[in-house]
């Protein structure tokens, strides 16, 4: 089955230790992994996974790889990415980012301070976590009822928060850094609000490819 038929996939990619033949060493390759994973928004098709080996981690890789998918790409933050979106490219690909690398951010710094600001976003983030674990297996369209209805308030919420947050840190690491990648990514954090079909995270695909991360 070519999975780049499907309508959403989720992608990331992993390095992955190559004989280089001849030198009598090992170099550094890459995985990259396509899944699809409907399940949670009670989709047909069923759940698959292809790995694709590259010689490296470049973007044109991800673009190869995808030259005849059209759809949704849920990502993390890689600007590697953006090459999938090039407006040269023919076929249209939207990018979704990933929460969860948002309230990673938040949560590192919380590990050894106080950190008021990022507790107070991770506080807001878990709200949404509690709304999708309540509508996970319901339709695409029932889940973007809900969503419109209790996480679009809390996500105008969180942007307001956060626009606010940045005028109070400086723009510097550790909360200032943050805070400005989670701006960058807004555009592609709030399309779950308009397509029921989109998660929260990718996480689906980091469970694909942790057993290949965990054999190196």
């Amino acid at each position: 089955m070519n999975l780049n038929k499907s309508t959403k996939l989720f992608m990331d990619e992993t390095t992955a230790p190559v004989l280089d033949p001849g030198r009598g060493k090992v170099k550094k390759g890459y995985f990259w992994a396509r899944a699809r994973d409907d399940r949670p928004w009670n989709g047909e098709d069923p759940p698959s996974v292809a790995f694709t080996y590259a010689p490296g981690r470049a973007g044109k890789h991800a673009a190869d790889i995808l030259r005849d998918f059209e759809g949704i790409l849920q990502v993390d933050g890689y600007t590697g990415y953006n090459r999938v979106i090039d407006p040269k490219r023919q076929g249209n690909i939207q990018l979704a980012h990933c929460w969860a690398h948002a309230r990673r951010k938040l949560f590192k710094l919380t590990e050894n301070s106080t950190a008021t600001i990022a507790k107070e976003g991770l506080k807001q983030i878990t709200a949404l976590y509690r709304i999708e674990a309540q509508i996970r297996g319901l339709s695409a369209p029932e889940r973007l009822a809900v969503r419109k209805a209790k996480s679009a308030p809390l996500v105008a919420d969180f942007k307001i928060w956060l626009d606010q947050a940045r005028l109070q840190v400086s723009a510097k690491p550790p909360t200032g850094e943050a805070l400005k990648d989670i701006a960058k990514y807004w555009g592609g954090l709030i399309p779950f609000l308009s397509d029921g079909r989109i998660e929260l995270d990718k996480s689906p695909i980091e469970r694909t490819i942790r057993p290949i991360a965990i054999g190196r």
